[in-house]
């Protein structure tokens, strides 16, 4: 008599199936399999900083491996040296006051609060509104939260700012989070005061938090500063903003990353987060507050190197005829195909024709199509050489 026995199945929840798709995972693999052939491949189309973490914020962490108090848990919302030294730094670079027993939540990295914040504010059935395009993980947490996203259009002829008129009543009265990103990922737009004045107001009149990425505040082009959202008057009142040590300091590795602002939300965030983490290893959190508070010229330095690098791609862009405007900020660059191809047949014509990767604009959303993100990461030499290969294919002329 046969026995059969029962296949064991794994039954995912229902939120995994509405993840969204991780659309940079297949262009890395594209990329991996172009250098597994021995191709030697430039790769543009990530946002991975290529310097190291400045040597005194090292030694720091070396140093402060060894204090028996870190090999303990941390307090659960992290040490207030840290959340000091973070208002401190906005204190002198902005003019912000935060207090940061109350204003300030210490995060595994900016992405784990923009993900988070949803979860925090949004039920199923509320609405989020997302930059489009924009920075793919807002997607993920407003899915995990079961909420719906509306987009708000990112267009080259209003610099890349949304269009608060624009955005249909119906998707304002049900919004109860919006996020926005300047300097931006993808395209490189800042944004002024004006802009955040406007966004105040149409925030507090639907009852909107305001939820600003500040990821590459510290990469300002020509001379300018870029503008904390947190400077507007009223700012506090209805948003926080997020900001992290990964570009400011080289530090995306270390996964230090701060929401600063309204202290409602900082303690909603600080409450998820005590049911996922234990804070930062001590360590890491005393050298990431050496980092604020000590010497800045690596900030400057590195700001100048990309400023060096935009130069550098732009000229060698002009030379073979593709034109784009240059970025105002961070560290990517948004340049437009030429006719008769898709963001990712183009991408796809680049990596295999010139062993160059760059990042297909229609993976941060529908209005990306039509374009394709580079980073400023590599050195001068090699961003003329990716530009030269991409020219001898002749697409510009």
């Amino acid at each position: 008599m046969e026995t059969q026995l029962n296949q064991f199945v794994i039954q995912p929840a229902d939120r995994m199936q509405g993840l969204p798709t991780q659309f940079f995972a297949k262009l890395v693999a594209k990329a991996n399999a172009q250098v597994a052939k021995g191709r030697d491949v430039i790769n543009l189309g990530q946002g991975n900083p290529d310097q190291p973490t400045p040597s005194h914020i090292v030694a720091k962490l070396q140093e402060a491996a060894a204090n028996p108090l870190y090999h303990k848990y941390p307090p659960f919302s992290g040490y207030p040296f840290l959340k000091e030294a973070v208002a401190r730094r906005y204190k002198e670079d902005y003019g912000v006051e935060l207090d940061p027993a109350s204003e300030v939540a210490i995060l595994f990295g900016g992405k784990t609060g923009l993900v988070e914040i949803s979860q925090c504010l949004l039920n199923p059935g509320d609405v989020c509104l997302v930059p489009d395009p924009g920075y793919p993980d807002y997607w993920s947490g407003v899915a995990l939260a079961g909420a719906d996203m509306a987009f708000m259009p990112l267009k080259e002829e209003n610099r890349y700012l949304p269009d608060y008129k624009a955005i249909a009543s119906e998707h304002a009265d049900r919004a109860k989070l919006m996020f926005l990103n300047y300097p931006n990922n993808p395209t490189g737009a800042v944004a002024d005061s004006t802009f955040y004045a406007e966004t105040v107001d149409f925030a507090k009149r639907n009852g909107i938090v305001v939820a600003s990425d500040f990821a590459y505040g510290a990469i300002g082009f020509d001379g300018r500063k870029p503008v904390s959202f947190l400077q507007t008057p009223g700012a506090k009142e209805i948003g926080i903003e997020f900001y992290t040590l990964s570009k400011t300091y080289n530090m995306a590795g270390w996964r230090v990353g701060f929401a600063l602002g309204n202290a409602e939300v900082i303690k909603l965030i600080n409450q998820i987060q005590d049911h996922y983490y234990c804070s930062l290893f001590g360590g890491i959190q005393e050298a990431a507050a050496l980092a604020l508070t000590g010497p800045q010229q690596c900030v400057a330095d590195l700001r100048d190197l990309y400023e060096r690098r935009r130069e550098a791609l732009f000229s060698a862009l002009e030379e073979i005829g593709w034109r784009a405007e240059r970025p105002g900020g961070s560290f990517f660059c948004w340049l437009p195909v030429p006719k008769g191809y898709t963001s990712e047949s183009f991408s796809d014509l680049l990596l295999e024709e010139a062993d160059v990767v760059v990042a297909p604009g229609v993976g941060f959303g529908t209005q990306g199509e039509g374009y394709v993100r580079l980073g400023l990461l590599t050195t001068e030499e090699r961003l003329r050489e990716a530009v030269q290969r991409i020219g001898r294919l002749g697409l510009f002329r």
